[in-house]
Protein backbone atom coordinates (compact mmCIF):
# COMPACT_ATOMS: atom_id res chain seq x y z
CA UNK A 1 0.00 0.00 0.00
CA UNK A 2 1.43 3.43 -1.02
CA UNK A 3 2.11 6.11 2.32
CA UNK A 4 1.13 8.44 -0.56
CA UNK A 5 -0.80 11.73 1.58
CA UNK A 6 -2.39 14.99 1.28
CA UNK A 7 -3.29 18.03 3.15
CA UNK A 8 -6.62 18.87 4.12
CA UNK A 9 -8.24 22.15 3.22
CA UNK A 10 -9.36 25.52 4.89
CA UNK A 11 -33.15 10.15 11.67
CA UNK A 12 -46.23 4.12 11.38
CA UNK A 13 -45.33 1.99 8.99
CA UNK A 14 -46.64 2.97 5.30
CA UNK A 15 -48.92 1.18 3.58
CA UNK A 16 -48.02 -0.27 0.13
CA UNK A 17 -51.01 1.28 -1.39
CA UNK A 18 -50.22 5.19 -0.44
CA UNK A 19 -46.56 4.79 -1.04
CA UNK A 20 -47.39 4.21 -4.69
CA UNK A 21 -49.73 6.80 -5.00
CA UNK A 22 -47.59 9.26 -3.85
CA UNK A 23 -48.43 12.49 -6.25
CA UNK A 24 -46.10 12.99 -8.81
CA UNK A 25 -43.38 15.66 -7.66
CA UNK A 26 -42.72 18.64 -10.34
CA UNK A 27 -39.15 17.89 -9.78
CA UNK A 28 -36.27 16.08 -11.99
CA UNK A 29 -37.02 12.09 -12.47
CA UNK A 30 -33.26 10.09 -12.97
CA UNK A 31 -33.54 10.85 -16.70
CA UNK A 32 -30.97 11.55 -19.38
CA UNK A 33 -31.32 15.47 -18.83
CA UNK A 34 -31.02 14.92 -14.87
CA UNK A 35 -27.94 12.95 -15.53
CA UNK A 36 -26.16 15.59 -17.76
CA UNK A 37 -26.43 18.43 -14.94
CA UNK A 38 -24.91 16.46 -12.82
CA UNK A 39 -22.53 14.70 -14.66
CA UNK A 40 -21.14 18.29 -15.58
CA UNK A 41 -20.23 19.36 -12.23
CA UNK A 42 -17.46 17.32 -12.57
CA UNK A 43 -16.26 18.80 -15.50
CA UNK A 44 -12.66 19.10 -13.72
CA UNK A 45 -12.48 15.50 -13.27
CA UNK A 46 -12.54 13.79 -16.66
CA UNK A 47 -11.81 10.07 -15.23
CA UNK A 48 -14.70 10.22 -12.68
CA UNK A 49 -16.89 11.81 -15.28
CA UNK A 50 -15.87 8.75 -17.43
CA UNK A 51 -16.91 6.70 -14.34
CA UNK A 52 -20.22 8.32 -13.90
CA UNK A 53 -21.08 7.56 -17.80
CA UNK A 54 -20.18 4.17 -17.71
CA UNK A 55 -22.30 3.31 -15.01
CA UNK A 56 -24.87 5.56 -16.23
CA UNK A 57 -24.97 3.64 -19.47
CA UNK A 58 -25.30 0.42 -17.49
CA UNK A 59 -27.63 1.33 -15.11
CA UNK A 60 -30.24 1.99 -18.37
CA UNK A 61 -28.96 -1.25 -19.79
CA UNK A 62 -29.18 -3.57 -16.53
CA UNK A 63 -32.71 -5.27 -15.69
CA UNK A 64 -34.63 -4.41 -12.59
CA UNK A 65 -33.80 -6.93 -9.84
CA UNK A 66 -36.43 -9.50 -9.75
CA UNK A 67 -37.39 -12.84 -7.62
CA UNK A 68 -36.51 -14.90 -10.80
CA UNK A 69 -33.37 -14.22 -9.68
CA UNK A 70 -31.83 -16.48 -6.82
CA UNK A 71 -29.91 -13.70 -5.69
CA UNK A 72 -33.40 -12.10 -4.93
CA UNK A 73 -35.38 -15.13 -3.76
CA UNK A 74 -37.82 -13.88 -1.64
CA UNK A 75 -37.18 -10.48 -1.39
CA UNK A 76 -40.26 -7.99 -2.01
CA UNK A 77 -37.90 -5.74 -4.69
CA UNK A 78 -41.05 -6.17 -6.66
CA UNK A 79 -42.58 -3.06 -4.73
CA UNK A 80 -39.36 -0.95 -5.89
CA UNK A 81 -40.89 2.39 -7.97
CA UNK A 82 -37.76 4.08 -9.29
CA UNK A 83 -39.90 6.07 -11.18
CA UNK A 84 -41.24 7.90 -7.78
CA UNK A 85 -38.03 9.28 -6.65
CA UNK A 86 -35.95 12.06 -7.32
CA UNK A 87 -32.26 13.16 -7.00
CA UNK A 88 -32.39 15.13 -3.67
CA UNK A 89 -32.52 19.05 -3.18
CA UNK A 90 -30.07 21.20 -1.13
CA UNK A 91 -32.35 21.18 2.45
CA UNK A 92 -33.16 24.69 4.40
CA UNK A 93 -30.70 26.04 6.63
CA UNK A 94 -33.35 25.38 9.35
CA UNK A 95 -33.58 21.89 8.36
CA UNK A 96 -29.61 21.30 8.21
CA UNK A 97 -29.33 23.00 11.60
CA UNK A 98 -31.83 20.85 12.91
CA UNK A 99 -29.72 17.79 11.47
CA UNK A 100 -26.27 18.93 12.58
CA UNK A 101 -27.63 18.70 16.52
CA UNK A 102 -28.96 15.21 16.11
CA UNK A 103 -25.57 14.33 15.04
CA UNK A 104 -24.26 13.23 17.99
CA UNK A 105 -24.27 9.42 18.58
CA UNK A 106 -20.19 9.87 19.62
CA UNK A 107 -19.99 13.22 21.59
CA UNK A 108 -16.30 13.44 20.63
CA UNK A 109 -15.10 11.45 17.44
CA UNK A 110 -11.53 11.57 16.30
CA UNK A 111 -13.71 14.00 12.70
CA UNK A 112 -17.18 14.21 11.63
CA UNK A 113 -18.69 14.70 8.48
CA UNK A 114 -21.97 15.33 8.34
CA UNK A 115 -24.37 15.18 4.95
CA UNK A 116 -28.19 16.20 4.50
CA UNK A 117 -29.09 15.20 1.03
CA UNK A 118 -25.83 14.55 -0.70
CA UNK A 119 -24.73 17.85 0.52
CA UNK A 120 -21.87 18.30 3.32
CA UNK A 121 -23.25 20.25 5.89
CA UNK A 122 -20.44 19.83 8.86
CA UNK A 123 -16.68 18.92 8.41
CA UNK A 124 -14.92 18.52 11.45
CA UNK A 125 -11.14 17.41 10.43
CA UNK A 126 -9.22 15.21 12.53
CA UNK A 127 -6.64 16.47 14.67
CA UNK A 128 -3.22 18.33 13.59
CA UNK A 129 -1.53 15.65 15.26
CA UNK A 130 -3.31 12.78 13.24
CA UNK A 131 -2.65 15.06 10.14
CA UNK A 132 1.18 15.37 11.06
CA UNK A 133 1.02 11.12 10.99
CA UNK A 134 -0.80 11.24 7.65
CA UNK A 135 -4.25 10.35 8.36
CA UNK A 136 -6.36 11.82 5.38
CA UNK A 137 -9.84 12.54 6.78
CA UNK A 138 -12.16 14.86 4.48
CA UNK A 139 -15.05 14.71 2.26
CA UNK A 140 -15.08 12.22 -0.68
CA UNK A 141 -15.59 15.16 -3.61
CA UNK A 142 -12.74 17.14 -1.66
CA UNK A 143 -10.80 13.72 -1.58
CA UNK A 144 -10.55 13.59 -5.41
CA UNK A 145 -9.37 16.83 -6.00
CA UNK A 146 -6.54 17.01 -3.64
CA UNK A 147 -5.41 13.05 -3.24
CA UNK A 148 -6.80 11.58 -6.80
CA UNK A 149 -4.00 9.17 -6.96
CA UNK A 150 -4.69 7.71 -3.69
CA UNK A 151 -8.19 7.52 -4.01
CA UNK A 152 -8.12 5.94 -7.34
CA UNK A 153 -6.13 3.10 -6.47
CA UNK A 154 -9.28 1.67 -4.49
CA UNK A 155 -12.19 3.56 -5.49
CA UNK A 156 -14.89 1.35 -7.09
CA UNK A 157 -12.23 -1.14 -7.07
CA UNK A 158 -13.84 -4.45 -5.69
CA UNK A 159 -17.08 -6.09 -7.73
CA UNK A 160 -20.19 -6.02 -6.80
CA UNK A 161 -21.54 -10.17 -6.44
CA UNK A 162 -24.91 -10.17 -4.48
CA UNK A 163 -27.53 -8.39 -6.65
CA UNK A 164 -27.64 -4.77 -6.50
CA UNK A 165 -25.79 -3.87 -9.97
CA UNK A 166 -28.51 -1.79 -11.81
CA UNK A 167 -28.44 0.16 -8.22
CA UNK A 168 -25.28 0.80 -7.12
CA UNK A 169 -24.76 1.31 -11.16
CA UNK A 170 -27.46 4.57 -10.02
CA UNK A 171 -25.10 5.27 -6.92
CA UNK A 172 -21.75 5.66 -9.33
CA UNK A 173 -23.93 7.33 -11.94
CA UNK A 174 -25.41 10.04 -9.35
CA UNK A 175 -23.74 10.33 -5.91
CA UNK A 176 -22.31 13.19 -5.20
CA UNK A 177 -20.35 13.08 -1.67
CA UNK A 178 -19.34 10.87 0.71
CA UNK A 179 -16.52 10.09 3.07
CA UNK A 180 -12.87 9.65 2.53
CA UNK A 181 -10.65 7.81 5.06
CA UNK A 182 -6.86 6.90 5.03
CA UNK A 183 -4.83 5.80 7.96
CA UNK A 184 -1.11 5.03 7.07
CA UNK A 185 1.35 2.61 8.14
CA UNK A 186 1.52 2.01 11.99
CA UNK A 187 -0.65 4.70 12.86
CA UNK A 188 -3.42 4.24 15.86
CA UNK A 189 -6.34 6.26 15.88
CA UNK A 190 -8.00 5.87 19.64
CA UNK A 191 -11.61 7.58 18.82
CA UNK A 192 -13.98 7.32 16.06
CA UNK A 193 -13.97 8.95 12.87
CA UNK A 194 -17.88 9.30 11.66
CA UNK A 195 -20.21 9.81 8.93
CA UNK A 196 -23.87 10.76 8.98
CA UNK A 197 -25.90 10.78 5.84
CA UNK A 198 -29.18 12.24 6.55
CA UNK A 199 -32.03 12.25 3.95
CA UNK A 200 -35.04 15.04 4.80
CA UNK A 201 -37.42 15.41 2.19
CA UNK A 202 -40.15 12.91 0.89
CA UNK A 203 -39.51 11.42 -2.64
CA UNK A 204 -35.83 11.93 -2.79
CA UNK A 205 -32.80 9.76 -2.99
CA UNK A 206 -29.78 10.06 -1.00
CA UNK A 207 -26.15 8.08 -2.08
CA UNK A 208 -24.04 7.45 0.99
CA UNK A 209 -20.55 6.34 0.22
CA UNK A 210 -17.68 6.04 2.39
CA UNK A 211 -14.15 4.47 1.56
CA UNK A 212 -11.79 3.87 4.03
CA UNK A 213 -7.96 2.62 3.54
CA UNK A 214 -6.01 1.50 6.06
CA UNK A 215 -1.83 0.80 5.70
CA UNK A 216 -0.13 -2.11 7.87
CA UNK A 217 -0.14 -2.49 10.84
CA UNK A 218 -2.56 0.85 11.63
CA UNK A 219 -5.58 0.48 13.79
CA UNK A 220 -9.27 2.78 13.58
CA UNK A 221 -13.01 2.76 14.01
CA UNK A 222 -15.39 4.15 11.73
CA UNK A 223 -19.29 5.14 12.53
CA UNK A 224 -21.43 5.30 9.65
CA UNK A 225 -25.14 6.63 10.34
CA UNK A 226 -28.18 6.88 7.77
CA UNK A 227 -31.25 8.53 9.31
CA UNK A 228 -33.84 10.69 8.07
CA UNK A 229 -35.19 14.40 9.16
CA UNK A 230 -38.57 13.33 8.81
CA UNK A 231 -39.71 10.45 10.84
CA UNK A 232 -43.08 10.73 9.87
CA UNK A 233 -44.18 7.00 8.01
CA UNK A 234 -45.61 9.29 5.30
CA UNK A 235 -42.57 10.20 3.73
CA UNK A 236 -41.17 7.74 1.73
CA UNK A 237 -37.38 7.75 0.43
CA UNK A 238 -34.51 6.18 -1.12
CA UNK A 239 -31.50 5.25 0.19
CA UNK A 240 -28.59 3.46 -2.31
CA UNK A 241 -25.52 3.58 0.04
CA UNK A 242 -22.14 1.90 -0.62
CA UNK A 243 -19.18 1.42 2.07
CA UNK A 244 -15.96 -0.03 1.47
CA UNK A 245 -13.12 -1.54 3.53
CA UNK A 246 -9.37 -2.17 2.69
CA UNK A 247 -7.45 -3.19 5.18
CA UNK A 248 -4.07 -3.52 4.75
CA UNK A 249 -1.53 -6.05 5.79
CA UNK A 250 -1.56 -6.51 9.93
CA UNK A 251 -4.03 -3.62 10.09
CA UNK A 252 -7.03 -3.63 12.93
CA UNK A 253 -10.29 -2.03 11.26
CA UNK A 254 -13.80 -2.24 13.21
CA UNK A 255 -16.80 -0.64 11.30
CA UNK A 256 -20.03 -0.21 12.55
CA UNK A 257 -23.13 0.74 10.44
CA UNK A 258 -26.22 2.16 12.03
CA UNK A 259 -29.25 2.18 9.46
CA UNK A 260 -32.59 4.13 10.93
CA UNK A 261 -34.12 5.59 8.03
CA UNK A 262 -37.96 6.48 8.25
CA UNK A 263 -40.06 3.83 8.24
CA UNK A 264 -41.39 4.40 4.56
CA UNK A 265 -38.07 4.46 3.68
CA UNK A 266 -36.31 1.91 0.70
CA UNK A 267 -33.07 1.47 1.75
CA UNK A 268 -30.30 -0.61 -0.20
CA UNK A 269 -26.86 -0.97 1.59
CA UNK A 270 -24.12 -2.74 -0.41
CA UNK A 271 -20.61 -3.41 1.43
CA UNK A 272 -17.40 -4.74 -0.14
CA UNK A 273 -14.22 -5.51 2.38
CA UNK A 274 -10.88 -6.70 1.99
CA UNK A 275 -8.51 -8.12 4.15
CA UNK A 276 -4.95 -7.96 3.41
CA UNK A 277 -2.30 -10.48 5.34
CA UNK A 278 -3.04 -10.91 9.06
CA UNK A 279 -5.47 -8.06 9.34
CA UNK A 280 -8.40 -8.10 11.39
CA UNK A 281 -11.66 -6.26 10.31
CA UNK A 282 -14.68 -6.16 11.78
CA UNK A 283 -18.36 -5.20 10.99
CA UNK A 284 -21.15 -4.24 12.81
CA UNK A 285 -24.62 -3.15 10.83
CA UNK A 286 -27.63 -2.46 13.16
CA UNK A 287 -30.69 -2.24 10.66
CA UNK A 288 -33.76 -0.41 12.26
CA UNK A 289 -35.62 1.79 9.63
CA UNK A 290 -36.97 1.47 6.41
CA UNK A 291 -39.99 0.01 4.89
CA UNK A 292 -37.70 -2.31 2.36
CA UNK A 293 -33.86 -2.86 3.90
CA UNK A 294 -31.38 -4.63 1.70
CA UNK A 295 -27.79 -5.05 3.14
CA UNK A 296 -25.29 -6.83 0.86
CA UNK A 297 -21.88 -7.70 2.68
CA UNK A 298 -19.58 -9.02 1.00
CA UNK A 299 -15.68 -9.62 2.45
CA UNK A 300 -13.03 -10.79 0.62
CA UNK A 301 -10.38 -12.59 2.71
CA UNK A 302 -7.92 -11.93 0.66
CA UNK A 303 -4.38 -12.31 2.88
CA UNK A 304 -3.00 -15.33 4.76
CA UNK A 305 -3.84 -15.11 8.46
CA UNK A 306 -6.24 -12.23 7.78
CA UNK A 307 -9.40 -12.65 10.34
CA UNK A 308 -12.69 -11.03 9.51
CA UNK A 309 -15.66 -10.87 11.67
CA UNK A 310 -19.15 -10.09 10.53
CA UNK A 311 -21.94 -8.97 12.72
CA UNK A 312 -25.49 -7.98 12.72
CA UNK A 313 -28.86 -6.97 14.76
CA UNK A 314 -32.01 -6.41 13.14
CA UNK A 315 -35.24 -5.07 14.97
CA UNK A 316 -38.19 -5.73 12.60
CA UNK A 317 -41.99 -4.74 13.28
CA UNK A 318 -44.89 -3.58 11.77
CA UNK A 319 -44.73 -4.79 7.92
CA UNK A 320 -41.01 -4.09 7.64
CA UNK A 321 -38.93 -6.32 5.02
CA UNK A 322 -35.26 -6.66 5.89
CA UNK A 323 -33.22 -8.53 3.72
CA UNK A 324 -29.73 -9.98 3.59
CA UNK A 325 -27.24 -11.35 1.51
CA UNK A 326 -23.93 -12.37 2.57
CA UNK A 327 -20.43 -13.48 0.94
CA UNK A 328 -17.04 -14.95 2.95
CA UNK A 329 -14.62 -14.91 -0.04
CA UNK A 330 -11.81 -17.18 1.15
CA UNK A 331 -8.71 -16.64 -0.72
CA UNK A 332 -5.29 -16.55 1.06
CA UNK A 333 -4.82 -19.82 3.59
CA UNK A 334 -4.88 -19.78 7.43
CA UNK A 335 -7.69 -17.22 7.70
CA UNK A 336 -10.55 -17.06 9.67
CA UNK A 337 -13.93 -15.86 9.64
CA UNK A 338 -16.91 -15.34 11.04
CA UNK A 339 -20.44 -14.32 10.65
CA UNK A 340 -23.66 -14.16 13.18
CA UNK A 341 -26.56 -12.23 12.18
CA UNK A 342 -29.69 -12.13 14.97
CA UNK A 343 -33.24 -11.21 13.66
CA UNK A 344 -35.69 -9.55 16.40
CA UNK A 345 -39.23 -9.79 14.43
CA UNK A 346 -42.66 -8.40 15.80
CA UNK A 347 -46.24 -7.78 14.08
CA UNK A 348 -46.08 -9.01 10.65
CA UNK A 349 -42.23 -8.20 9.64
CA UNK A 350 -40.41 -10.30 7.34
CA UNK A 351 -36.75 -11.33 7.68
CA UNK A 352 -34.54 -13.19 4.81
CA UNK A 353 -31.30 -14.11 5.36
CA UNK A 354 -28.87 -15.37 2.11
CA UNK A 355 -25.09 -16.79 2.90
CA UNK A 356 -22.68 -18.25 1.48
CA UNK A 357 -18.84 -18.89 2.41
CA UNK A 358 -16.65 -19.91 -0.85
CA UNK A 359 -13.44 -21.20 0.02
CA UNK A 360 -10.75 -20.91 -2.67
CA UNK A 361 -8.26 -23.69 -3.65
CA UNK A 362 -5.29 -21.47 -2.56
CA UNK A 363 -7.30 -21.09 1.06
CA UNK A 364 -6.12 -24.24 2.99
CA UNK A 365 -6.78 -24.43 6.81
CA UNK A 366 -9.39 -21.78 6.31
CA UNK A 367 -11.64 -21.43 9.94
CA UNK A 368 -15.19 -19.98 8.63
CA UNK A 369 -18.13 -19.62 9.98
CA UNK A 370 -22.03 -18.58 9.75
CA UNK A 371 -24.96 -17.92 11.81
CA UNK A 372 -28.24 -17.02 11.42
CA UNK A 373 -30.65 -16.60 14.65
CA UNK A 374 -33.90 -15.45 14.53
CA UNK A 375 -36.23 -14.70 17.43
CA UNK A 376 -40.06 -14.58 16.22
CA UNK A 377 -41.99 -12.40 19.03
CA UNK A 378 -44.92 -12.52 16.93
CA UNK A 379 -47.01 -15.80 15.06
CA UNK A 380 -47.62 -13.81 11.98
CA UNK A 381 -44.06 -12.79 11.66
CA UNK A 382 -41.70 -14.60 9.04
CA UNK A 383 -38.12 -15.25 8.88
CA UNK A 384 -36.05 -17.15 5.85
CA UNK A 385 -32.71 -18.59 5.86
CA UNK A 386 -30.52 -20.01 3.15
CA UNK A 387 -26.79 -20.27 4.62
CA UNK A 388 -24.43 -22.07 1.93
CA UNK A 389 -21.15 -23.74 1.61
CA UNK A 390 -18.57 -23.73 -1.52
CA UNK A 391 -15.86 -25.07 -0.66
CA UNK A 392 -12.77 -25.73 -3.39
CA UNK A 393 -10.22 -26.46 -0.75
CA UNK A 394 -9.33 -29.90 0.92
CA UNK A 395 -7.73 -28.49 4.05
CA UNK A 396 -10.62 -26.80 5.93
CA UNK A 397 -13.24 -26.26 9.23
CA UNK A 398 -16.04 -24.79 7.32
CA UNK A 399 -19.74 -24.81 9.26
CA UNK A 400 -22.94 -22.59 9.28
CA UNK A 401 -26.52 -22.76 10.84
CA UNK A 402 -29.82 -21.02 11.06
CA UNK A 403 -31.90 -21.28 14.28
CA UNK A 404 -35.39 -19.43 14.38
CA UNK A 405 -37.92 -19.48 17.51
CA UNK A 406 -39.79 -17.93 20.03
CA UNK A 407 -38.72 -16.94 23.33
CA UNK A 408 -37.71 -19.55 26.09
CA UNK A 409 -40.64 -20.30 27.99
CA UNK A 410 -38.69 -21.16 31.10
CA UNK A 411 -36.63 -18.14 30.83
CA UNK A 412 -39.56 -16.01 30.72
CA UNK A 413 -41.77 -17.52 33.80
CA UNK A 414 -38.02 -17.22 35.44
CA UNK A 415 -38.46 -13.30 35.35
CA UNK A 416 -41.72 -12.96 35.71
CA UNK A 417 -42.03 -15.49 38.80
CA UNK A 418 -39.63 -12.51 40.77
CA UNK A 419 -42.47 -10.14 40.02
CA UNK A 420 -41.72 -8.71 36.19
CA UNK A 421 -44.34 -7.84 34.01
CA UNK A 422 -44.41 -10.08 31.32
CA UNK A 423 -43.64 -7.16 28.31
CA UNK A 424 -40.91 -6.00 31.01
CA UNK A 425 -39.78 -9.57 30.86
CA UNK A 426 -39.97 -10.06 27.22
CA UNK A 427 -38.12 -7.22 26.63
CA UNK A 428 -35.14 -7.87 28.60
CA UNK A 429 -34.30 -11.38 26.85
CA UNK A 430 -34.66 -9.62 23.83
CA UNK A 431 -31.76 -7.25 25.07
CA UNK A 432 -30.12 -10.08 26.09
CA UNK A 433 -30.08 -11.93 22.72
CA UNK A 434 -28.91 -8.64 20.77
CA UNK A 435 -26.34 -7.94 24.06
CA UNK A 436 -24.29 -10.91 22.21
CA UNK A 437 -23.84 -8.18 19.23
CA UNK A 438 -23.77 -4.91 21.27
CA UNK A 439 -20.96 -6.00 23.79
CA UNK A 440 -18.53 -6.20 21.04
CA UNK A 441 -18.67 -2.57 20.33
CA UNK A 442 -15.29 -0.99 22.48
CA UNK A 443 -16.48 2.98 22.90
CA UNK A 444 -18.88 3.12 25.70
CA UNK A 445 -20.61 6.17 24.68
CA UNK A 446 -21.95 4.51 21.30
CA UNK A 447 -22.80 1.26 22.62
CA UNK A 448 -25.11 2.71 25.01
CA UNK A 449 -26.77 5.16 22.56
CA UNK A 450 -27.13 2.14 20.47
CA UNK A 451 -29.12 0.39 22.93
CA UNK A 452 -31.30 3.57 23.17
CA UNK A 453 -31.90 3.41 19.62
CA UNK A 454 -33.15 -0.70 19.78
CA UNK A 455 -35.07 0.21 22.92
CA UNK A 456 -36.43 3.21 21.18
CA UNK A 457 -37.63 0.92 18.29
CA UNK A 458 -39.46 -1.64 20.50
CA UNK A 459 -41.35 1.31 22.73
CA UNK A 460 -42.24 2.61 19.28
CA UNK A 461 -43.72 -1.12 18.42
CA UNK A 462 -45.65 -1.01 21.38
Amino acid sequence: MNSQTCQLSNFQTLKLSNFLAMPTLDKPAFDAATFEAHVAEWAALPWLQQIKRSNWDAFGTLPMPSRKDERWRFSGIKDLDLDSFRPASEPAPAQQEALLERSKLVEKPAGRLVFADNRLIAFDAASQELIDQGVVWMPLSQAFQECPDLVRQYFLEEDQKLGSDKLLALHNAFFHDGAFLYVPKGVEVKQPFIAYYWSSDCGETIFPHTLLVTGDNAKVDFVDYYGSGKATGCCPTLSVATGTIHAGAGSQVFRKVVQNLSPAAQSFQVEANAADRDAQVKTIAVNLGGKYARLENQTRVAGAGADVKMYSLTVATGEQEFDQRTLQTHVGDHATSDLLYKNALLDDARTIFSGMILVEPTAQQTDAYQTNRNLLLSPTAEACSLPGLEIEANDVKCSHGATTGQIDADQLYYLRARGIPKKDAEHLLVFGFFEEIIEKIDNEELKDNLRNLVQSKFQEAE
